[in-house]
């Protein structure tokens, strides 16, 4: 069902952008709108994912039949493509990244989306073909990560905890150059985040995020190792609703950000990650704070570079 929303800046935004914003989205992005719904409707709330899944369409569902604002899920091809979709106001929020990923987008941008909403932690899992153990890798072996700066670093500390990557000094959000390559049992072989999987036919290990495991029906419980969510440290890794900044004080889209945390879809989500997902419901303080310590922290490593 369709129901009259409030005026609000995303509604308004919606009438300019609309016509054109939607048709460029369905020719070049690649993505694929999920409910059926009248793409020029304006009282659908259209949240954009990458690899959509049944807590998707699960919160989706109750929040048109409880609550009574229609969701469509919007499906893109990667990571690239939600934050300007968002920000061009084709989409009312994106629900497919965490903090330092967004920090990353906002400092490379110019931009000030914003978080309004956490949903969880997910370990990013380390996973072999080849070898049973992180033990078992040998000098010379091949891991592949995600080439986009924010998950590189992130696979790159992952194989620093499990002892296969020494760096040449100690770097919050190290690089490939920042490896001691002679000190290291592995090397990285960085790759698109979607080629991850992929990647386990040529190579002796892969860090491979949840959304392309689960496509790929890899058991994440038989990856090697993962990083810690209990550590304060992976607070940055904290995932959520994301909106325009004119659009954080939305209730509507508060609402609906809000039934992550329902029991229905805090089960369909711990059921789709095999029990390694780790709610994490944050208050908006925690969020912003820590949106814009990662910000100054990319603008000051970036700062640096060019000195």
């Amino acid at each position: 069902m369709s129901v009259s929303l409030p005026t609000s800046p995303r509604r308004l935004r919606r009438g300019l952008a609309v016509v054109a914003g939607l048709t460029a989205l369905s020719l070049t992005s690649g993505c694929s709108v999920f409910g059926g719904g009248d793409a020029a409707d304006d009282d659908v709330i259209r949240i954009g994912v990458t690899t959509p899944n049944e807590t998707h369409r699960l919160l989706a569902q109750i929040a048109t039949d409880e609550l009574g604002h229609e969701v469509e899920i919007v499906s893109f091809d990667d990571y690239n493509q939600p934050n300007p979709a968002l920000k061009n106001g084709d989409l009312d929020a994106n629900w497919f990244q965490h903090i330092a990923y967004l920090a990353n987008y906002n400092v490379a941008n110019d931009d000030d989306l914003t978080m309004i909403g956490s949903t969880e932690i997910i370990p990013l899992p380390l996973y072999s073909e080849v070898y049973d153990s992180v033990e078992d890798f040998q000098p010379g072996d091949e891991v592949a990560i995600a080439n986009d700066e924010i998950n590189q670093a992130r696979g790159i500390n992952v194989l620093v905890a499990a002892g296969l990557v020494t760096l040449k000094n100690d770097v919050p959000e190290p690089r490939p150059a920042d490896i001691d390559e002679e000190a290291s049992t592995v090397t990285v072989h960085p790759v698109d985040a979607a080629q991850t999987v992929n990647a386990l036919q040529s190579v002796q290990g892969s860090i491979i995020n949840n959304g392309f495991a689960a496509d790929a029906q890899l058991d994440p419980n038989s990856a090697l190792t993962a990083d810690d969510p209990e550590d304060p440290g992976a607070f940055p890794f904290v995932n959520g609703f994301v909106v325009r900044a004119e659009d954080r004080d939305d209730q509507v889209l508060q609402d609906i950000a809000a039934l992550y945390h329902d029991e229905r879809v805090l089960a369909s989500a711990d059921e789709l990650s095999e029990g390694t997902s780790v709610p994490t419901q944050a208050d908006r303080t925690q969020i912003d704070d820590a949106l814009a310590e990662y910000e100054d922290f990319l603008r000051e490593t970036a700062e640096d570079a060019d000195a």
